[in-house]
């Protein structure tokens, strides 16, 4: 007598279990996605986010696995992969066209809205907190039960954390948790900033934009409704940063002030970078009045961790592997995860077809060894980014991040 059919779950909604999901629904196998977050509606997708450059190794091969590629090619190019690199006081060390660069730019909310179009409505609960996750086994089989508080217990034989920085799945696996690592992040957004500001739309290109200086960086990307999504990075060593200088709970108008005027901040920066970030701020609050200035610190998992396998659990993504965002590769190794889990899935439903025992005990080996080389493919990329923000973050950012693409350049 067979086993009942196994049950997968996906804990989180963004792009890793989202492709995760949308690989297992290609291949007929039945899932649920619990995401946190309620569903987002048109308006909510519509609006400027942050913009993610695909590799052709890791999220362009998952995206093509997915049978999205040309839906998706549709959806680039609102930020081109031009790159400038300006010094604190504005001047212009490097630029170029993109001619360096094949990773095409996609909006974050444009990849969720393209992912969750071509899943089933039923395959996703949203609003769905998960409270506690635990473990037993019975028979051969483990379960792993999720009591998600007021929406009651379900339990499953495979759960797959795809649920960011701070994941409860993770917590089956080991007790490592992320660290601060040093630095404080900033988001604000100017939209249709040609026609406002035609001249800081020149300033910040049609790409990627960096200002070096003081261990600091003021970015942007281009990104839809013609905006420019403008982020801050301060190299700071308290971690409660927000709260100690006094700008949690103050809207992004009233920070700019003591973020323009502290020499430890922006305060000796040049006046065309302080006028791009002025400008963001107070276009920040007019656009969402009375909100608080958007500012978080950044944390990462130590390079390399690792865990013992355990039947009935894995992570994928920042659960597994969280990095900071300075060589844009979060977002790939995370799909780059869901594309080879998911095929270790297929294969195991192929030899267990739908005995959940006999599924666990080929999907077993199968999990063992994509974690093993997952966790190799991850400690490789969080130790460019890592290198990559020495240099970025370093004594002469703007000097280091210009030879950075002169030398990229000769060796083509």
């Amino acid at each position: 007598m067979s086993s009942p059919q196994p049950r997968i779950a996906i804990i989180g909604g963004g792009p890793a279990g989202l492709t995760l999901g949308l690989l297992l629904h290609r291949a007929g196998i039945p899932f649920i996605i619990f995401e946190l977050r309620p569903r987002p509606t048109d308006d909510d997708l519509n609006k400027p986010s942050g913009m993610l450059d695909l590799h052709e190794e890791s999220g362009i091969a998952a995206i093509k696995e997915c049978g999205l590629f040309d839906e998706f090619l549709k959806l680039t190019g609102e930020c081109t992969e031009a790159q400038k690199v300006l010094d604190r006081d504005g001047n212009v060390l490097y630029t170029d066209n993109g001619e360096m660069s094949s990773r095409p730019e996609i909006s974050r909310h444009a990849l969720s809205k393209l992912l969750i179009s071509h899943l089933s409505a039923n395959q996703i609960q949203w609003g769905r907190k998960l409270r506690s996750i635990t473990r037993s086994t019975a028979s051969g089989c483990t379960e792993i039960e999720l009591n998600f508080g007021p929406h009651g217990k379900e339990t499953f034989n495979l759960v797959i954390g795809a649920d960011g920085a701070w994941s409860m799945v993770r917590s089956l696996l080991t007790s490592v948790k992320p660290h601060y690592a040093g630095t404080q992040s900033i988001t604000l957004t100017i939209r249709h900033v040609t026609e406002k500001y035609p001249h800081l739309a020149e300033l910040v290109g049609r790409g990627s934009f960096s200002a070096l200086g003081n261990r600091h960086g003021v970015m942007s990307q281009r990104g839809p409704q013609d905006s420019a999504r403008i982020y801050i990075f301060l190299t700071i060593a308290d971690e409660h940063f927000a709260t100690t200088a006094g700008l949690a709970g103050q809207t992004a108008a009233a920070a700019k002030v003591r973020l323009l005027s502290d020499a430890a901040l922006l305060g000796a920066w040049g006046p065309t970078i302080k006028e791009l970030v002025t400008v963001a701020c107070d276009e920040e609050t007019a656009d969402n009045p009375g909100a608080v200035l958007d500012t978080h610190p950044l944390y990462m998992l130590p390079v390399g961790q690792a865990w013992e396998h355990q039947s009935g659990a894995t992570v994928v993504g920042d659960a597994a592997h969280l990095m900071c965002p300075w060589a844009g590769e979060g977002v790939n190794v995370a799909m780059w995860d869901s594309l080879l889990l998911a095929r270790a899935i297929i294969k195991a439903h192929e030899i267990g077809g739908n005995d959940g025992v006999a599924f666990q005990r080929a999907l077993d080996p199968l999990v063992k060894e994509f974690e093993v080389e997952m966790v190799e493919r991850a400690k490789e990329k969080a130790e460019e980014s890592r290198s990559n923000g020495r240099m970025m973050f370093g004594e002469d950012g703007a000097k280091a991040f210009t030879e950075f693409f002169l030398s990229a350049g000769l060796s083509l």
